[in-house]
């Protein structure tokens, strides 16, 4: 009977908010709490973006290459892998800091831990010292990704939210578009500082985090599982009812958090073996993990870190046109992960991954035949097409793996073991990562050097 309450509850507090006629920019406390989503969660993954194009430009500067005496195969592949080996070294306490102390703090404990590993990169006087800078970074990303995931789930109003956590994985780009700006502009510096000064500048992020977390409230959901009703009841009132306290919208939130809560923390032991306790729970962990896997092994590592490579592959070796090439592909890729983030109420969860996935095998096999059509003939052709599949590619990640990664995380992963559930997704995806980025400089060794340039 409590749990088909808890079902009631749940859905009649979604039918209320999509029947709610006043949109959330009329809303004065709600569009607050939005705007300051912005730099202080959702901007969170901005450093990921950040991060894969430091390292992807960093290889087109001359001084990089030379400050680190021209990385080539399994160094070339860990000076870009310390990241995800960082994260996944740091991801099984972050369920201890995230549900203990809260979605903030541990928001601000990943900031304060990347922008040391930041300072450290951007004045490594070494390789190690510059692996090392990175797998600190790497440790205290995933501790701002999985509590910033989480709270945003849990502070937006229900008609917004499923589009807010989409838009989570969209601001990679905007990380990727300065990074990879930055790094354009440094080239013209012929010295250190041109990798240096791009290196510095991916705390920004982590800094934004410092300095706003705490002017956004504590998720109302963690706050009653503290027994901290009346802070909790007082961030609805404010934020889903615009300060009316006889609100029956948020009188039915409460209900259905407090329900919610007795039941899970009834039934769990706050532990990791809750997460194969049941069938339903072991589900899901198939699910985040296949997730993880998906997300990190469908290509777009190639993209991400080696786009450098790819392009001398199909004889552009140009560091200019590699770098405008590259900052464009962010710019458009920015377009289509925002465009799928607002479209993503539109359509069924599983429909959006199919046809994802679909569309990115037909962009790779096209893709990858236009590359070896070009290296058995040099058709200028064919590496015209590369570059256009290599665009192709963007909307078609961006359809499933970037829109709906976190959406349907925080969806089907229950209040108690949420932060386990995305901390799993997260282990998944940067092992996955971490292999990615190593075996793709190793592969690319392999192959016998292409000597046709063009602009």
């Amino acid at each position: 009977m409590v749990g088909a309450s808890s079902g009631s509850d749940h859905n009649l507090i979604h039918r209320m908010a999509v029947d709610d006629p006043i949109p959330w920019y009329r809303k004065p406390n709600l569009r607050t709490m939005y705007l300051l989503l912005f730099p202080c969660v959702i901007g969170i993954e901005m450093t990921s973006g950040f991060d894969s194009q430091i390292i992807n430009a960093a290889q087109l500067l001359p001084a990089w290459k030379a400050y680190f005496g021209n990385p080539t195969g399994a160094y070339n592949g860990i000076l870009a892998s310390a990241l995800p080996l960082g994260s996944v070294i740091g991801l099984p306490f972050i369920p201890i800091v995230n549900d203990t102390f809260g979605r903030r703090w541990c928001i601000m404990f990943g900031s304060v831990i990347m922008i040391i590993g930041t300072i450290i990169q951007g004045f490594a006087f070494n390789g190690p010292m510059y692996i090392l800078a990175r797998g600190i970074i790497g440790f205290g990303l995933p501790y701002a990704i999985v509590a910033g995931s989480c709270l945003i789930g849990e502070l937006g109003y229900p008609k917004e939210r499923p589009i807010l956590t989409s838009l989570f994985n969209a601001c990679y780009f905007i990380g990727a578009i300065v990074a990879a700006g930055c790094t354009f502009g440094t080239q013209q510096i012929n010295n250190d500082w041109s990798w240096r000064i791009p290196s510095l500048l991916q705390m920004a992020p982590s800094l934004l985090q410092v300095a706003f977390v705490f002017f956004l409230p504590e998720s109302p959901r963690y706050l009653m599982s503290k027994d901290r009703f009346e802070e909790a009841e007082a961030v609805l009132i404010k934020y889903h009812a615009e300060g009316n306290p006889d609100s029956e919208f948020v009188k039915a939130e409460i209900a259905e958090i407090r329900t919610t809560l007795e039941i899970e923390l009834e039934h769990s032991k706050r532990s990791w073996m809750d997460l194969v306790a049941t069938p339903g729970m072991r589900r899901r962990v198939i699910i985040g993990s296949l997730l993880g896997l998906f997300t990190q092994l469908s290509g777009n590592v190639v993209i991400s870190y080696f786009l450098g490579d790819v392009l001398k592959l199909i004889g552009y070796t140009d560091p200019s046109f590699q770098a405008k090439y590259n900052l464009g592909n962010q710019c458009w890729s920015l377009i289509c992960g925002v465009s799928a983030a607002l479209v993503v109420m539109r359509f069924r969860r599983r429909t959006m991954y199919l046809t994802g996935i679909i569309s990115i095998l037909a962009v790779y096999v096209a893709w990858t035949a236009c590359t070896a059509i070009f290296i058995d003939t040099k058709s200028d052709v064919a590496a015209k097409m590369s570059l256009f599949w290599i665009y192709a590619y963007s909307p078609a990640y961006n359809l499933c793996f970037n829109a709906l990664t976190y959406t349907y995380l925080i969806e089907i992963f229950p209040y108690a073991n949420r932060a386990r559930g995305i901390s799993i997704f997260q282990f998944w995806g940067k092992a996955a990562q971490f292999f990615g980025t190593n075996v793709n400089p190793i592969g690319k060794s392999l192959l016998r050097p292409i000597k046709h340039g063009r602009d």
